[in-house]
Formats: structure tokens, sequence, C-alpha cells
């Protein structure tokens, strides 16, 4: 009887050497560790000269800033009188703050909600097409607004709803009714601007969920229909809990924007948000570039406004982490 040949323990020994240079904590730099480095290098080079050095300018909301001939930013930056909190006080008691900070966090509101609805239930549509085609020519089509400017956008919802020549009063009028001052009437333009905000971003966010749709085992819909379930019962305990990880990320990235808005949509649609529109329209991105444009406002009080949206924002998005990761932990970003 032949001798058997005892079993090779090379990946025995190689797994201790492992477990030897981990437990004394070496690093071995490897050539994947290059090519990824390489590979971040552009990004990262972009973040530090787009996004961190910039951030040294938060001071000027601390400041005075005056601009002095002869000196440049950087001299006047240094010249200009410390205020302390004076110009952020100057922001929180103007009297349209309230209305502005309404404005934002109510529209935010509607939007997230909306962004992870419509979207997951028209990915959830789509995804059950029986005909590729179809289902391609949806998704272009419904893709097509994200790339639209919102100039551009503006102009079209100009034409649409200009009081005497418009295609929509023109169709009022058609049937027997009156013109309506689309652009005088501020009690309509809640529901306008929910619309477009709809119109432009629906396609993108179901983009996203359609293709984590399309990364979930189909082994679970096999499992499912061999149990009998249908297809809204495939969604509820199938789809729903498999999107759940995305949902989640997109709900915290979007809480992270709620004191911020899109700057397009409120001023570019509205036409300049000038009243009587304001008081329906204005966020604080809106009263943000009012404010610097304005001669009666100084650059620090409007750097004031900037940096209490970025304060906020951040808190806001490291708060909704926070409370994710108390409940589902590998849910959470951070």
């Amino acid at each position: 009887m032949a001798e058997t040949k005892p079993a090779k323990k090379a990946p025995q020994k190689l797994a201790s050497k492992t477990l030897k240079l981990t437990s004394k904590g070496k690093v071995k730099w490897t050539r994947d560790d290059t090519e990824l480095t390489i590979l971040a290098l552009p990004t990262t080079v972009w973040f530090i000269l787009f996004v961190y050095l910039p951030m040294f300018g938060i001071i000027i909301a601390f400041k005075d800033y005056t601009l002095t001939a002869g000196k440049g930013f950087l001299g006047s930056l240094m010249d200009s009188p410390w205020v302390g909190f004076k110009n952020f006080k100057y922001f929180f008691g103007l009297r349209d703050f309230p209305m502005v900070l309404r404005n934002t966090i109510l529209y935010n509101l509607v939007f997230i909600v909306l962004d992870i609805v419509l979207p997951v239930g028209l990915a959830m549509i789509i995804n059950n097409l029986y005909s590729k085609k179809l289902s391609k020519t949806y998704q272009t089509l419904m893709f097509m607004p994200h790339f639209m400017s919102w100039v551009v956008v503006s102009y079209f919802v100009y034409a649409f709803l200009v009081t005497d020549k418009g295609l929509l009063n023109a169709i009022i009028r058609a049937c027997g009714g009156k013109n309506i001052g689309w652009y005088t009437t501020g009690k309509y333009w809640p529901y306008i601007l929910i619309f477009m905000h709809i119109w432009k971003t629906l396609g993108y966010n179901m983009v996203v969920y359609l293709a984590s749709i399309t990364g979930i085992d189909s082994s679970l819909y096999e499992a499912a229909v061999l149990d009998g379930a249908n297809k809204v019962q495939q969604a509820r305990y199938v789809t729903l809990p498999s999107l759940k990880p995305i949902i989640i990320m997109m709900f915290i990235l979007a809480v992270g924007h709620i004191f911020s808005s899109d700057f397009g949509l409120f001023y570019q649609v509205s036409q300049g948000a000038n009243q009587p529109l304001t008081s329906w329209v204005a966020t604080l991105d809106v009263k943000t570039f009012l404010m610097l444009t304005s001669p009666s406002v100084t650059l620090g009080q409007t750097s004031a406004a900037s940096m209490f949206q970025a304060v906020v924002g951040c808190i806001t998005i490291l708060s909704a982490n926070a409370i994710v990761r108390k409940f589902d932990k590998s849910s959470a970003l951070i």
C-alpha cells in the first residue's frame, strides 16, 4: 500500500507569517497602494486648492472687511478690524430672516420626502418592465432634464407662465377662463417650484436606486416566487429591505443640505425672486446672493450668512448620521 504524503502546511505558515506582521504593526507598501495613491492624487490636489485653502477666508465673517488700494486681498484682510460676531448679529436681526429660514427648511423637508418616495417607486416600476428597450427609453427621457441648466429651464417656464402670451394662459382662455398673473401671485409658486424640482431631479435619483435594484441577488426573488409572493409582496419584502442602505445614505446627504437650496431653482425660475414673490421663493441662498449684490451690505455680513449655512449644515448631517448610527451602525456614513 502506497504511503500517503502529509498535507502541505505552506498556507498555515503564510497565515502565521501574516499574523506576525500584523501583530507587530508593520505596514508593507504594495504596488496596489502606489496605483491607488496616484489615482487619488488629482482629487486630493483639487480638494486642497479649491476646498481647504479657501476655508481661510471664513475669517472675513469676523471682520469689517474693506479692500484697500495697493494691498490686495490678503493685505486688506489682515488690516481689516475684527468685529467678532457683529456680522452674525446683523444677519440674524434681519426682518426677513425668519421667513427665509422657514422657506428653506419647509421646501427641503418636502424635497427630502419626495426625493425618496417617488424615485424608489419609479425605479421599482421600471425594473419590472418586460421590455428592456422601453425601460432604457424611459430612463433616458427622465434623466435628460438633469443636464439642463436652470437658466435654460427658466426661459421655458417663462414661455409657459407669461401673462399675455404664455401657453398656460392661452389654454385657460381657450377653456373660458381668465389670465392668471403667475409672476404676481405668490400662492401658486410652492407648487410650481416643487414640480420643477421633481421634474429635474427625479430621473437622476431614480437611476441611483435602479442601479441598486439591479444589484440585488435574483435568487431572493426566485425564492419569493416559490413562496407565492406577488409583485407587491416582492417589492415589500425583498426590494425595499435591500434598498435600505442606499435610502439611508441618500437621506443623510439630503438632511445635510436642509439649510441650503438650489439657487437656480428659486432665483432663476422665479425671474429674480422679486416682489411680490419674495416671501414665497426667498431662501437662504437667494438671500445671500441679494446681500452680496446690495451696496449697503458689507462683504463680512454676507460671509457670515454663508458661514451660518455651512456650520449648521455640518451639524445637521453629523446629527443625522449619529441618529442612524445609534439604530443601525452598518448604515451610517461615518
